[in-house]
C-alpha cells in the first residue's frame, strides 16, 4: 500500500504495534468496504498521521476513509466525540465509525483552503469565521480549570523535553520564550473563557464543500479536529504559527511587520486578545519545529524554527501591541 512517508514514519514510531497497524491495514481496509458499503480507491498523498482514501458509497456518492494508526496522540474517540456533536456545524460530516479500528467514514470534499489561491490573510479570516462556528460544539459538563490549562503544561514540556533530545536545534532564547509564553497561557486561561478547540486549523485542514450546504460558512469546514478544552486563542496561535515562505522571503523586520499584521487581524476577526493569539503561536512554532525535527522532517522543522528565532526578538504588550522587549 502506498502510503505516504510520514505516515510509515509515525507508525514506525509506535513500535510492534504501529507494524501490525501497517500490515493489517489493507485487510481493515477490505473489511470496511464490505460492511459500509463502499469502494475504495488508493490512498491519497500529502497525509502526516493516518491512512486517508477517496471511496464511493453503494449511491454513488463521494466519501472518505480515514483509519488513524494506535497513536493515543491522535485521539480518535474524541474526534468522533467532536465530528458527532456538530453535525456538519463548521465540521465534516461523519457518516460512521468504527472507533475499536479508529476509521471513519466522512462525507466527500473538495481541495484545501490553501490551495483556493487566497492572500494569507484572507485565508485567516475564512479560518476564523469556520472557527467561530466550530466553537459551538459543547463541552462536557464536568469539564474543569485543569483540563483546560492542559494544553499549555503540556507544550512546555515538550518544548522542554525535545529541545535536548535534538541537540538544542534553536537558541536558548527561543526556547526560554516559548517556556515563558506556556506559563502565562497556563496561568492566564480560566475554565469560563473555555471551549471545544479544534487543535490544528490550520488551512490543509479546512476543505472546500462541493455543494453549498447548511453549517458550511464561507464552503469551507474543518476536518480532523483533536477536539480538547482550551482557550480559543490557541486555535488562533495555530493559525498564527503557519505562512513561514512569507515571513523567511524578506527581511527580519519584514518578518516582524507581517508577522504582526496577521496578528493584528485574527484579534480583530475574533474579538480575541491579542497578546494570547501571539503567545500561543510563539509557543506552537518552536513546539512544532521540535516535533518535526522527531519525525524526521528536517526541511518543514527548520522553517518553524527560523521563524522563530525571527519573531523572538518582540514581545506583544497589551496595550501597544508588538514592540522589541515589550513585557507582555
Amino acid at each position: 500500500m502506498n502510503l505516504p512517508d510520514l505516515v510509515r514514519r509515525r507508525a514506525a514510531r509506535l513500535g510492534a504495534a504501529g507494524t501490525a497497524w501497517l500490515s493489517g491495514l489493507e485487510d481493515l481496509v477490505a473489511e470496511l468496504e464490505q460492511r459500509w458499503s463502499i469502494t475504495v480507491g488508493p490512498p491519497m498523498a500529502g497525509g502526516s498521521a493516518a491512512y486517508v482514501a477517496r471511496a464511493r458509497d453503494a449511491a454513488g456518492r463521494d466519501v472518505v476513509l480515514k483509519i488513524d494508526p494506535p497513536d493515543p496522540e491522535l485521539g480518535t474517540s474524541d474526534r468522533v466525540r467532536v465530528l458527532r456533536a456538530a453535525c456538519g456545524r463548521g465540521y465534516v460530516r461523519l457518516l460512521a465509525d468504527d472507533v475499536q479500528h479508529r476509521a471513519l467514514l466522512l462525507e466527500g470534499l473538495g481541495g484545501p483552503l490553501s490551495g483556493a489561491g487566497l492572500v494569507p490573510e484572507r485565508q485567516m479570516e475564512v479560518l476564523c469565521d469556520l472557527l467561530a462556528q466550530a466553537w459551538q460544539v459543547p463541552r462536557a459538563a464536568s469539564a474543569t480549570r485543569d483540563q483546560a490549562q492542559q494544553k499549555a503544561v503540556e507544550l512546555g514540556g515538550l518544548v522542554s523535553s525535545l529541545w535536548d533530545r535534538q541537540n538544542r536545534p534553536c537558541s536558548e532564547h527561543v526556547v526560554g520564550l516559548a517556556l515563558e509564553y506556556a506559563e502565562q497561557r497556563r496561568a492566564g486561561t480560566t475554565l469560563e473563557g473555555a471551549v471545544v478547540v479544534h487543535g490544528d486549523p490550520h488551512p490543509d485542514n479546512a476543505l472546500q464543500v462541493p455543494v453549498a450546504r447548511p453549517g458550511a460558512r464561507a464552503g469551507h469546514v474543518f476536518v480532523d479536529p483533536d477536539g480538547f478544552l482550551a482557550d480559543p486563542a490557541y486555535d488562533l496561535g495555530v493559525v498564527l504559527r503557519g505562512w513561514c515562505p512569507e515571513l523567511l522571503s524578506g527581511s527580519p523586520a519584514d518578518a516582524v511587520a507581517k508577522a504582526r499584521g496577521y496578528c493584528r487581524l485574527l484579534a480583530s476577526r475574533s474579538g480575541l486578545d491579542a497578546a494570547a493569539i501571539w503567545q500561543w503561536g510563539f509557543i506552537e512554532r518552536v513546539s512544532s519545529g521540535l516535533y518535526l525535527l522527531e519525525l524526521g522532517a528536517d526541511e518543514m522543522a527548520r522553517q518553524y524554527l527560523g521563524t522563530a528565532e525571527r519573531l523572538a526578538s518582540i514581545q506583544w504588550d497589551r496595550g501597544r501591541g508588538a514592540s522589541p522587549g515589550a513585557a507582555v
